[in-house]
């Protein structure tokens, strides 16, 4: 575990909030007892890069809507996030614009019709970016692990493809799978 002693699960962003809720972020670190925060840096139309636009099951190029943030913990960067939708999903809701959105993206996506019912994540480690390393405050020559998170709904249709980009060496990914 690293220096932040944080380790984060997935299951809590899969599974839409109840009315009134804070998003998932927010509630898993005040239940640390810590501080959890988002600065959400661009939210808007886009073109697909080629790896968003295979979990979309788009055309490279194609439009998108991304939200851009950077993720804290007690006021410190830990994370950059970036969430696309297809247009036809997220065009002219909360997922388009600037602000927080109560509950979290998961649960106005349901609220929207969409609910995920099947994701697929990998996970791979490499160098960051020179912005990567500005943005999260890291020293020279730390790795940084890349989570990529693709949502389909019960049909089959990708409705959320998310980039998560995290300093290796200060927190731990953990998974629990229910099988039967």
């Amino acid at each position: 575990m690293g220096a932040s002693g944080w380790t984060s699960t997935s299951m809590p962003y899969l599974t839409p909030r109840a009315g009134g809720s804070a998003d998932a972020w927010t509630q898993e670190t005040r239940d640390a007892g810590r501080r959890g925060g988002q600065r959400v840096v661009y939210a808007g139309e886009a073109a697909a890069p080629a790896a968003v636009a295979l979990m979309l099951d788009l055309a490279e190029g194609d439009l998108v809507i991304v939200r851009r943030r950077v993720i804290e913990l007690d006021g410190e960067p830990t994370e950059l996030t970036d969430t696309y939708y297809p247009v036809d999903v997220a065009a002219g809701t909360a997922l388009a614009r600037a602000g927080k959105i109560r509950g979290g993206a998961v649960t106005l996506l349901a609220a929207l019709g969409h609910v995920g019912a099947r994701v697929v994540e990998e996970v791979t480690a490499r160098a960051p970016s020179e912005e990567e390393r500005g943005l999260l405050r890291m020293d020279a020559g730390e790795p940084v692990l890349r989570l990529a998170r693709a949502t389909r709904d019960a049909a089959g249709r990708a409705i959320q493809a998310e980039v998560m980009v995290m300093p290796a060496g200060r927190g731990r990914l953990r998974y629990e799978i229910e099988v039967g």
